[in-house]
């Protein structure tokens, strides 16, 4: 009973990976793959650890951050299902660079990075999809440091949230976000303090793009900010 559920999680949200596997590779994934609950900020790997599994987050959400300067935390990447992550550092051979926490009760599946090598040799399919992964990657980190870097806040902070609208959509009424952040957490992503946060949420308010009640940010007028997100 538990083998066919947990055959269904892989064959329904691994079926990227899945479907360039043979079946005896597809049974190697099967009897080494676990299965994980983590709790609301619960840490799934912390920067400097060793990395040991391939992480696939099936339900919930993620974030991987770090650590600057005076630890002031930045948000360099936001996991949605089905995503895969925790690798790089295995690839590169070196540990974590970043740590990666639940950002809400989430459940992911974990296979031992030294399976997913064995396979990959074995299977230039699976090779080039990890090839693809990280090329994506990296040109989405290269993207974000030039707009963090160059955009004015009011851009930084309009492209946080059509970033969250683009990674994890609307409730019901499709215009509330699918997620609810903290004040500190939304400055962590758009790489400002606090403080500068709030006041830029409130011009937002203000100029009816937003209407915030608390943790729950309901997106009124999308195309402007996305303009305000791309002139910066």
């Amino acid at each position: 009973m538990l083998k066919s559920a947990l055959e269904k999680v892989i064959n329904e949200d691994m079926a990227d990976i899945w479907s360039i596997l043979s079946a005896d590779e597809k049974r190697l994934v099967t009897d080494n793959l676990q299965i994980h609950t983590f709790k609301k900020n619960q840490l799934i790997y912390a920067e400097g650890d060793e990395p040991e599994f391939l992480w696939c987050l099936f339900k919930g959400k993620v974030k991987k951050t770090k650590e600057g300067v005076g630890g002031r935390v930045q948000i360099l990447r936001l996991i949605r299902p089905v995503q895969y992550f925790g690798y790089r550092a295995y690839f590169a051979g070196e540990p974590y660079v970043s740590s990666a926490s639940a950002f809400e009760p989430s459940i992911l599946g974990a296979i031992p990075l030294s399976i997913v090598r064995n396979l990959i040799q074995s299977n230039i399919n699976l090779a080039w999809f990890f090839i693809h992964e990280l090329s994506r990657n990296l040109g989405g980190s290269d993207t974000k440091i030039v707009n963090l870097t160059q955009k004015h806040i009011r851009g930084r902070l309009a492209e946080a949230l059509i970033v969250l609208a683009d990674n994890y959509g609307y409730e019901d009424d499709n215009c509330t976000l699918k997620i609810y952040m903290a004040r500190e957490d939304l400055a962590n992503l758009s790489n400002m303090t606090t403080s500068n946060a709030i006041r830029t949420l409130s011009t937002f308010v203000n100029e009816h793009l937003l209407i915030v009640d608390g943790r729950r940010i309901k997106i009124l007028n999308e195309a402007q900010l996305r303009k305000i997100s791309k002139f910066g």
